[in-house]
Parts: C-alpha cells; structure tokens; sequence
C-alpha cells in the first residue's frame, strides 16, 4: 500500500502470440510449452541484420541443445542457420534436418569416431578441443587419404569474465601456437579457422571486444608468419536473452545489451584483421539462448493453495523443476491469466515433485489464484526442453503458433510407455519385452 492509500496492481495476460490460453489448454492440456514461430524468426533477423551492417561475411549457426525439437531447429535453418553441435548424437540430429557435413560446426570434447569421420570428409566445421583429438583427426586424415580443413578452438583470458579454460587450448600461455606447430609438422590437417567461446549470459559487451582483439592479433601472426590465410573465425555464442538471472539485480530492460551493441564490440575487435577486403574470413556466431528464450512460454495451473509455517502464501502448479530446468537459475515472470483487483502478496510458487527444492517461483507478488486458474510463465524457450526430465512426472506437450494465429503440436505429452520403451525386463522376472 502507498500513501494514496492504493495497493500494487498485478498485470495478467490470457494469450500468447495472440492466441487465447485458455484454448490452447484445451487443445494441448497443462501444463503446456508455447513457442511463437514469429519470435523465432525476428529475433534470428534481427541478430543478422545488426551483424551485417557492420561486417560483410556473417553466418550464424543454431546451438542445437538449446532446444532440439526438430520443428524448431528447421525453423532457423529456413531463416538460414547452419547446425552447432556439440556431440555425436546433435550431429546424427542436424543431418536427419537437412544439414549436410558442410552446414554444421562441429564442437565439444567427444565427438565419436564415425560422426567425426564423417564431419571431417564431408568439410563439417570441425574444432579441435585437445591435442589427442587432434591426433584422432590425424590418422582418420590418414586412413582415408585426405587432408581435411579443421579449426582450433581457444580459451583465453578477458577483464571482465571467469575463463572458461577447460575446451580448447589456451591463447595466452602459448598453448594454442603449439597446437598450430604441432599441426603444421603432422602436414595431414589444413588448419582454416579459429574458435573461441568465452561463456554464458554474457552482460559485459566489453568482453567481446576483447576477447576478438585477441583472436584477431592471432590469426594476423599467422598469416604473417606461416602464411596461414584463415577462412573462418567463430567468435561462438554466449548473448544473453531477456531474462533475469536469480543473482541480477536490475531487470533485464536494463541489463541486457541490444544485438547491436553486441555488434558493435565484436566488429571493433575485427577492425585489426589483417587481410585483404576480398579474403576477409566468416565471422561466425554459435547462438541459441539470445534467440529463442523470448519465444518460449509455459502455461500451468495451480492444484493447491496453503499457509507456510512462517505466514507465506504457499501455491502449487503442476509444473516443477523437472519440466522447467532454468528456474534454477533464471527470477522468471509469473503472470496470471485472469485479471483481478485482488491485492498481491509474496507467495512461494511450488511444482509437483515431492522435493523441497522443487520452486517455480520464490517471493513473487501474486493475488490469490483458485484451484484450476493459469499462469504464464516467461521467458523460458532456452534450455528447458533439451534439460527437462522424467522425474516424477512425465514431460508437457508443445505447440507453435504461427504468424496467422493458427498453432500446431511440435510434441505430445508424454504417456508411460514413452518412459519404458528401452527397458528389458529378464525373463525370470517375467519379461516380455
């Protein structure tokens, strides 16, 4: 209550992407994930458009385990995106989409034998993690007879942010200009690109320009020195979305940098590359997060309502942890689907898992809501559908709504079966399957 004696006034909203959840319920059930196809497209256009204005050789690729639904990732490789993945199985997944070995950057530390093979036949993107993969890429080189194109992925140190030092070799111990030795002498890999990641969520844009000052003055020494002429630099991914981590202060209108100041510093630090205007490398970003969280929404209901020991209002929805991942992480927006006058107090908003860390919502300002009324939880299209699990309950169905209002199931709700078709019962236990 202020001084002109009037409460805090809760916003609801009854629809998505102009569609009204209530029917989409009705459709899909509760708890459900909706993606709004055009979000998806925007936002893709719109790290593009900022990054093109500024440099004239611009790929973006899709970080697969952001979100693996197949409707999904083809949504963006039909706006253009290649495939970022980082396993033998998000390899398989960006193949079985169309991708060829030519539209996939191939990263992590384990990639197996025959995906890899076949990334570094087919001209995949491919980035050496470590020196026994580089040995791996070697004798496949060598057993087949070819000399394949590869790029080194690097760590390296900023101002502004922890090191992520464990993925490839390190930029400022000297590390990474032994890998390049090391390369050169095998004379069985074409070294084309370099990589760097720096992190995760990333607010400080200063980091960017840093880190790509870096990588720049190292690919100058190479083409300098050995000669070297590099056809890609992969400044990987990390722009955070719109969302609010649990440990941000501000709200993310105010925290989150703009896809163009995102820009901005990545092309300030290409501005030193070395090279011809008609032999300047790709500039590559691995994004996912920054382009699809914004999209994402998770409509759920509320089951229970009780006092908590300490006076707090206590609410239960039928989603949990188990089906949204990042509120671990993330202060989500909860809004109810009904409008009320009714005045709002913290409440402690529960999933369904009979776990005590199992909070959707910890201290948000909410009216009382009835057994059976909505919420909307946002954003929440990153992560939550590649990380959600089969704990207790099984997973929500998701559907896309499309540019025209229409929507369509991208997944069915999980049924038993889902849950033990790889099993296998011994037949002293009574198997049949």
């Amino acid at each position: 209550m202020n001084k002109m004696g009037v409460g805090p006034v809760v916003s609801s909203r009854s629809s998505v992407a102009g569609v009204n959840v209530e029917a989409l319920v009705e459709a899909y059930g509760s708890p459900l994930f909706i993606y709004d196809e055009q979000i998806i497209r925007a936002r893709y256009r719109a790290l593009h458009n900022a990054l093109v204005l500024r440099y004239p050789k611009v790929a973006l690729a899709w970080s697969y385990k952001t979100c693996y639904l197949d409707a999904i990732c083809r949504l963006y490789h039909q706006e253009g995106a290649l495939a970022e993945v980082v396993s033998g199985m998000e390899y398989r997944k960006a193949r079985r989409n169309g991708m060829t070995p030519g539209q996939i950057v191939y990263n992590g530390p384990h990639k197996d034998d025959q995906t890899l093979t076949e990334a570094l036949l087919g001209g995949a993107r491919v980035h050496l993690d470590h020196f026994d993969e580089l040995a791996r890429c070697e004798r496949i080189a060598e057993q087949h007879g070819c000399r394949p194109a590869v790029s080194i992925r690097l760590n390296l140190e900023t101002s502004t942010l922890p090191r992520w030092d464990r993925f490839g070799f390190n930029l400022d111990n000297g590390q990474a200009r032994d890998a390049v030795r090391r390369l050169l002498a095998g004379g069985r890999l074409r070294l084309t690109g370099l990589h760097v990641h720096l992190g995760t969520f990333i607010l400080d844009v200063r980091a960017f320009a840093e880190a790509t000052r870096k990588v720049v003055a190292f690919a100058n020494r190479l083409r300098s020195e050995r000669g070297i002429v590099l056809d890609t630099l992969d400044l990987g991914g990390g722009l955070a979305s719109r969302n609010r981590l649990r440990s941000q202060y501000l709200p993310s209108d105010q925290s989150v940098p703009s896809f163009a100041q995102y820009a901005e510093q990545l092309v300030d630090g290409l501005s030193a590359l070395d090279y011809p205007a008609n032999e300047l490398p790709t500039l590559v970003l691995e994004t996912g997060r920054a382009l699809i969280d914004e999209a994402g929404s998770l409509v759920t209901t509320v089951v229970a309502n009780k006092r908590l020991a300490d006076g707090r209002r206590g609410m239960v929805v039928d989603a949990g942890v188990n089906t949204l991942f990042t509120a671990y992480w993330y202060q989500h927006q909860l809004v109810p689907t009904q409008p009320t006058s009714e005045p709002p107090e913290p409440t402690m908003v529960y999933g369904p898992l009979c776990m005590n860390i199992d909070v959707v919502g910890n201290n948000v300002m909410l009216p009382p809501m009835a057994v059976g009324q909505r919420m909307l939880v946002t954003p929440v299209g990153a992560y939550n559908l590649s990380q959600s699990m089969q704990f207790i309950e099984l997973r929500p169905a998701v559907c896309l709504v499309r540019p025209d209002g229409t929507h369509t199931l991208i997944r069915r709700r999980e049924v038993l079966d889902d849950l033990t078709r790889a099993e296998v019962i011994p037949p002293w236990l009574g198997g049949g399957r």
